[in-house]
Order: C-alpha cells, then structure tokens, then sequence
C-alpha cells in the first residue's frame, strides 16, 4: 500500500489525453463564432450606414451625409446618440435596425456564453497545468494501470524516492490516484500514443504494466518500446508463454505474478520446517 504521507497529499490535477483534444476543437469551434458574429455585427452596422444615408434627404455635401449615416450608425450600438434629429422614415429604419441588432446580440449571448465553463474547457485548462509539471519531468517512472497491483508498485517506488507517473484509462482510477498524490495521465496506452507521449515516456526511466488484459500488454509493451528502445520495461505476465511474446514486444522483465506467488510459499515453508 502507499504510505500514509501520501494520503496527506492534495489533489493533483489530471492530464487528460482525450479531453485535451476536444478542448482545442472548443476553441477553434467559439473562435469561428466569434468571427461569425462579429461579421453579422458589420454587415448589420454597414447597412444602417448605407439606408441612413440613403434616407438623408438634406441638401448637405455628401462627404457630410456620409460621415453622419456612419456616426448615427455607430451611435445605434453604443446608445449614445442622439436621433431626435432623424425624419420618421429614419426613425423608423433605425428603429428595425435596432431589432436586428438586439437578435444578434441574442445570438451572440446563447453562441458564445458557457464555452469556456464546459467540462471539456475546464479539462483543458486542468491539463495546461499539467504540462508545465510533465515538462520538467526526466529519470522518472511511468505505472500504467492503477489497480491493485499497479497501487502497490506506484506505492513503492514512492517510498523509494522515485518520480512516479501512473497512466490509466479509467476515469475512477485516474482520480484515486490524483487524489493520492500522483502526477496522472488520463488515456489508453494501448491504443492511444498520445497517453504515453504525454507521460513523458522519451525522458522516462521505466516503465511498469500492470494492467490486466493480456492484448492491452501487448501492445503497451510494444508501443513503449517504439518510444524509447533504452526504456526498461517491466511486465507482469500470467505465463512463461505469454512472457515470451512480450520480451520478444520489448519488456527487459517479466514478473509471472503465480509464480512470485508459489515461490514465496515454499520459501516460507522451507524456513519452516527447518529447526
């Protein structure tokens, strides 16, 4: 189990590999409304202008008309003219633009508002801190999986004084581990490269799998080993056979868990029955 200092450890945030990926399309997709609405905005103002002036029945010069319909224009969006001025057909021209101008600006407030407190937003902004973090990060260790024996190995090398970095897709565990203290790295490594480019895995020292499934192994092992060919790469195997196959992969250790297991028993009890 790891020690109970790090149950004293605040919350760290999480580097969210998918999340990350959708924040910028957030962005992208509100700069384009953005752009959308300030283009209505100044297609609406330059048609004030143009049916104001076209409405200016004065005997004025037309560089005067013209600077007029602009200032009257653009008096309309800040409220702070003074169109008392303005024949009827001007008022009531102006009075329509005013409607067009209030649907924009409610097109504006229902487009706009709320992007940048969606939880893909809040994620992003969670995963900017992260990076300054896994920037500095060399000579570290990456755990990928979070169960019980990943906890134990992230445990311990804790204790022994190494940078650990737990990777895991699960969102539950991604958070127990946060909550413990962990630098984190939300995604699937077996299928997605990004989890381990995001951990940092070329600067890294290690990197222990303990996930379960034998395929996600696998290619874990596989995908690391592309990353970093000097990585040491420790694997928990369910057999000699399968242990094979991912030394061939690129893991430099194969713990078979069963056989640590059987191994310790008949130690114990050798030592137990001598006198």
């Amino acid at each position: 189990m790891p020690s109970a200092a790090l149950n004293t450890v605040s919350h760290m945030p999480i580097y969210r590999v998918l999340e990350a990926r959708s924040g910028r399309v957030h962005i992208l997709e509100w700069r384009r409304r953005v752009l959308r609405v300030a283009a209505l905005l100044n297609v609406t103002l330059a048609a004030c202008a143009v049916g104001l002036f076209a409405l200016d029945s004065s005997s004025d010069p037309l560089p005067e008309k013209t600077f007029r319909a602009a200032w009257n224009a653009l008096n309309l969006i800040t409220t702070l003219g003074d169109f008392a001025s303005l024949d009827q057909r001007a008022q009531i021209f102006m009075m329509a633009t005013m409607v067009v101008f209030m649907m924009i600006g409610g097109y504006a407030i229902s487009n706009l508002t709320g992007t940048f407190s969606s939880a893909a937003m809040v994620a992003l902004r969670e995963n900017k801190r992260m990076e300054h973090k896994l920037d500095r990060l060399a000579n570290h260790v990456i755990v990928v999986g979070f169960g019980p024996v990943g906890r134990l190995v992230a445990g311990r090398l804790q204790e022994a004084g190494e940078q650990v970095v737990v990777v895991d897709r699960d969102d539950d565990m991604a958070t127990q581990a946060s909550n413990l203290g962990y630098l984190v790295v939300q995604g699937d490594a077996g299928i997605d490269p990004g989890a381990l480019e995001c951990s940092r895995i070329e600067q890294a020292k290690a990197v222990v799998v303990t996930t379960e499934e034998p395929d996600r192994k696998l290619s874990i092992t596989l995908m690391a080993h592309c990353h970093n060919p000097k990585l040491k790469i420790s694997v928990t195997g369910a057999n000699s056979q399968h242990g094979a196959l991912l030394r061939r992969a690129g893991a430099s250790e194969i713990i078979v868990v069963d056989e640590l297991v059987a191994s310790a028993l008949v130690d114990r009890h050798s030592k137990a029955d001598k006198p």
